[in-house]
């Protein structure tokens, strides 16, 4: 009987954040908003950190794989929750089912071991600063990032090959908005303990070991702090390491409470309003907390979407110069003073004064 109802089980149906139909259309929007923000940080990011000379350090090398990690665990989730606001049956596939979850372990263990590497990048770099470019090299981050994305696949696979191979019963109804372990390992049949102990085990491993590294880092780095003579100093420290010991206990916090406890004292709409927290919350705002505050960064944005405006500006002068106004001419120009404010005055406006001069001969 059991192999019968594996058999016939090729879809479940997500249940989803709420049945309340007046509320679909406003989570949609909300979480629609959440996710473009996320996706265009993320992906921001990622770009910014590869092409922007400036950002080729170990802390930005970081911060592109975690952008990366934000950016695949909240699209595994975030557009099929999206399109369960729109539909009136909420399923989903029995193999796209287990690859979402594949996909999602992957990326979200993956973030716990280079928030981990983040932090002792930060403990190196403020309690060996001189070492600094010795300890975290190039090879270093390599390895720091590679070990994460290896082990995450293997757990993955390790998981979900034991659910997915296990008998499930007729009952498909996944009291989630989407596949995650615990949700799915009530709708099995067949003995689900040894399952349940795998993932504990692997949960509290991967949690708590990436986090006494962590803290283990940020004590040291407290120490090295108190003991700095320079106030300046030490307020740099604090505001350099505090978004990340921030964020981090968040995201700990959130996975700790989720994944380590036993499935019999689970409650799912409360695990429903913590997944929804680190799923699509938290890749919106790392972005914002790590990148967005830094000097190098905004910077960084700066200065592309100044090269984009010229080549724009470009475009036009060579299409049509006659048509280009005075407000776009000026535009142009003070984008080019903009780029080459790392020069002397003298040349910032000899520059300027030819890019207005080519104007006035057009």
């Amino acid at each position: 009987m059991e192999k019968h109802n594996l058999t016939m089980l090729n879809e479940f149906i997500l249940m989803g954040i709420t049945h309340r139909p007046e509320l679909q259309a406003p989570l949609f929007g909300l979480f629609f908003v959440i996710y473009l923000i996320s996706v265009v940080g993320n992906l921001g990011m990622i770009i910014l950190t590869k092409v922007d000379a400036r950002l080729q350090t170990p802390m930005y090398f970081f911060l592109k794989h975690l952008a990366f990690t934000d950016l695949g665990y909240s699209t595994t989730v975030g557009p099929k929750m999206l399109v369960n606001f729109i539909v009136d049956q909420n399923t989903i596939s029995y193999y796209f089912c287990a690859m979402q979850l594949a996909f999602f372990l992957v990326f979200i263990i993956s973030e716990l071991f280079i928030l981990t590497a983040m932090s002792y990048d930060r403990y190196v770099a403020i309690c060996n600063p001189l070492l600094y470019p010795v300890i975290m090299s190039q090879r270093v981050c390599q390895v720091l990032v590679a070990i994460p994305y290896l082990y995450s696949t293997f757990v993955s696979l390790l998981v979900t090959i034991k659910i997915f191979s296990s008998f499930f019963c007729g009952y498909n109804v996944v009291n989630h908005f989407y596949c995650d372990c615990l949700p799915l390992l009530s709708l099995l049949c067949s003995n689900s303990h040894e399952t349940e102990l795998i993932i504990l085990i692997l949960a509290g491993f991967d949690l708590i070991s990436s986090l006494l590294v962590v803290l283990v880092s940020y004590l040291l780095i407290i120490v090295a702090i108190i003991r700095m003579n320079s106030a300046e100093g030490r307020l740099k420290a604090f505001s350099t390491c505090g978004s990340h010991l921030t964020v981090a206990t968040v995201f700990y916090g959130t996975l700790i409470f989720m994944y380590v406890q036993p499935e019999s004292s689970h409650s799912f709409d409360t695990d429903k309003v913590a997944s929804i927290f680190y799923t699509l919350v938290i890749p919106m705002l790392n972005p914002l907390i790590y990148s967005l505050r830094n000097k190098d960064v905004k910077y960084a944005v700066q200065t592309m979407w100044k090269k984009l405006a010229i080549m724009f500006l470009n475009a036009d002068i060579q299409y049509d110069p006659p048509k280009l106004g005075y407000g776009l001419q000026n535009l142009f120009c003070m984008s080019l003073e903009g780029i080459i404010a790392n020069t002397s005055e003298f040349n910032i406006h000899l520059e300027v004064i030819k890019c207005q001069s080519q104007f006035y001969v057009l």
